[in-house]
C-alpha cells in the first residue's frame, strides 16, 4: 500500500503589496494598489486593506481607484521581487526537494515521507511559515492536504498569515461544507448560476448526477465532478522535470474586451519566461488555454522556430495565437492561461541571424527589467499593441 500523500501549498500574502508596505512603513495599514497608474494601468496586486472595497488583481486601475479613491498606487521594484522570490524558493527547497512553482510567490511542495525527518505536517508547516517570516519579513499562508486541489483551497482558508491542515479522514466533510464560491474555476458568475440552481456548497455540487454536470459544465464535467469530490491525482512536478511550465487565471467576471485579456496574458508570459530562465530551460512550443462563461474550454498551440526563453519570443507567439482566435470568434473570457512546452536545456538550432536576435531579446528583457525596477510593473509593455481601454473591460 502506497504511503498517503502530504502536499503543501504555500501562498505569500498580497506579495507585491506587502513588499511595498515593508519597504515604505508609511503605507502600512493603508489601501495599496500595485501597478502602473496610467491609461493602460492594470492592478497587479491589491493590499488586504484595499480588498474590502472590491479591488482585485487584473482589474483596470481606473476602476479600482473609483472603488477606493483613497488607495495609494505604487510600483514594486522588479529587483526586489526577484530577490524576495529567490529567498522564498531557497527556503522552500530546504524543506523539500520537490517544489513546483506556480508564480514568483506561490508553490506546491510534496512533503510525503518527510515526517521522520521534519516532524508531523502541521508542525513542519508552522516551522516553514516561521522561516519565511524571519527571512523575508513577510507572511505566508500554507495549506496542508492529501492532494494539490485540497491544499490550494486550504491555503486560502484563513488568509492572511494562516495555516489550515486537512487530513485524509476529514477531507470529504471539510470540502463538502465549503461555499460553492470557493470551488476552483467557478468565479462570481458561475457562483451566481449555481446559487440560482440551489447549489450552495461544494457538497451540493458533488451530489449532482452525471447528466446535470454535463449540462452545466459541458466537456469539463468530469473534471469538476472529480474536484467536487476531492479527487486530484496530479503530482507535484518541479520546473526542471516538468513537461510544460504555465500560468493561468480565472476572472471573477468574464472579461469582455480583448485588450483586457491581452494585458493579463502578457503578465502570464512574463512569469513563464522568468520561470524558464530561472531553471535554465527553453521552450519549443506555446499553448493558450481559453475558458468561457459556460465552462467550455479551447486551446491553441504553436511550435516555435527555435528553443527560447526570451519573453519577447514567447509573447510574439502567444499574442499571435490569441489575436488569430480573437479576430474571428472573440467572446467574453472566464479564464486565460499560457504554457510553454517541449522544454529542453539546449540552445536549439541557430540560424544566420539567431545570435543577433538572441542578444537583442536578452537586451530587451534586461531593459524592461530595469524600467520595472525604477517605475514598477506595467510601466512598459512589449510590442505597442495595447491601446487604452475606453471603459471598464468587464462592462
Amino acid at each position: 500500500m502506497s504511503e498517503p500523500r502530504v502536499i503543501f501549498h504555500v501562498d505569500m500574502d498580497a506579495f507585491f503589496a506587502s513588499i511595498a508596505q515593508l519597504d515604505d512603513p508609511s503605507l502600512r495599514g493603508k489601501p495599496v494598489l500595485v501597478g502602473h497608474d496610467g491609461p493602460r494601468g492594470v492592478v497587479t496586486a491589491a493590499s488586504y486593506e484595499a480588498r474590502p472595497f472590491g479591488c482585485r488583481s487584473a482589474m483596470p486601475m481606473s476602476q479600482a481607484k473609483r472603488l477606493c479613491p483613497q488607495a495609494i498606487v505604487v510600483g514594486v521594484p522588479g529587483q526586489r521581487i526577484r530577490e524576495t522570490s529567490g529567498a522564498l524558493f531557497e527556503a522552500l527547497g530546504e524543506f523539500s526537494p520537490v517544489v513546483e512553482p506556480l508564480s514568483v510567490d506561490e508553490a506546491f511542495m510534496d512533503m510525503t515521507g518527510t515526517e521522520r525527518l521534519l516532524g508531523e505536517p502541521a508542525a513542519c508547516a508552522q516551522r516553514l511559515r516561521r522561516t519565511i517570516q524571519q527571512r523575508l519579513q513577510l507572511t505566508a499562508s500554507v495549506g496542508v492536504a492529501p492532494n494539490k486541489f485540497l491544499a490550494k483551497l486550504a491555503s486560502d482558508h484563513h488568509k492572511p498569515d494562516g495555516l489550515t491542515v486537512v487530513t485524509a479522514d476529514a477531507a470529504e466533510a471539510w470540502l463538502a461544507a465549503l461555499p460553492i464560491g470557493r470551488m476552483w474555476g467557478i468565479g462570481r458568475v458561475g457562483e451566481q448560476k449555481m446559487l440560482e440552481r440551489g447549489i450552495k456548497t461544494i457538497g451540493d455540487l458533488a451530489r449532482m448526477d452525471d447528466q446535470w454536470m454535463r449540462n452545466f459544465f459541458g466537456n469539463e464535467a468530469s473534471h469538476y465532478q472529480r474536484l467536487a469530490r476531492g479527487v486530484d491525482q496530479r503530482h507535484v512536478v518541479p520546473d526542471h522535470r516538468a513537461k510544460s511550465i504555465g500560468h493561468e487565471q480565472t476572472f471573477g467576471e468574464d472579461l469582455r474586451q480583448p485588450d483586457a485579456v491581452r494585458r493579463v496574458l502578457l503578465d502570464h508570459v512574463e512569469q513563464v519566461g522568468w520561470r524558464l530562465r530561472r531553471r535554465g530551460l527553453r521552450a519549443g512550443r506555446v499553448t493558450l488555454k481559453i475558458r468561457f462563461g459556460n465552462f467550455q474550454t479551447i486551446s491553441r498551440s504553436a511550435t516555435l522556430d527555435q528553443l527560447t526563453n526570451a519573453t519577447a519570443d514567447l509573447w510574439h507567439a502567444a499574442k499571435a495565437l490569441f489575436d488569430q482566435w480573437a479576430s474571428k470568434s472573440y467572446r467574453p473570457v472566464r479564464l486565460i492561461g499560457m504554457s510553454a512546452g517541449a522544454l529542453d536545456h539546449g540552445e536549439g538550432q541557430l540560424g544566420l541571424y539567431d545570435g543577433a536576435t538572441k542578444q537583442r531579446n536578452a537586451q530587451v528583457d534586461a531593459a524592461v527589467d530595469a524600467i520595472t525596477d525604477r517605475f514598477g510593473k506595467r510601466a512598459v509593455t512589449r510590442g505597442g499593441t495595447l491601446r487604452p481601454p475606453k471603459r471598464d473591460e468587464t462592462q
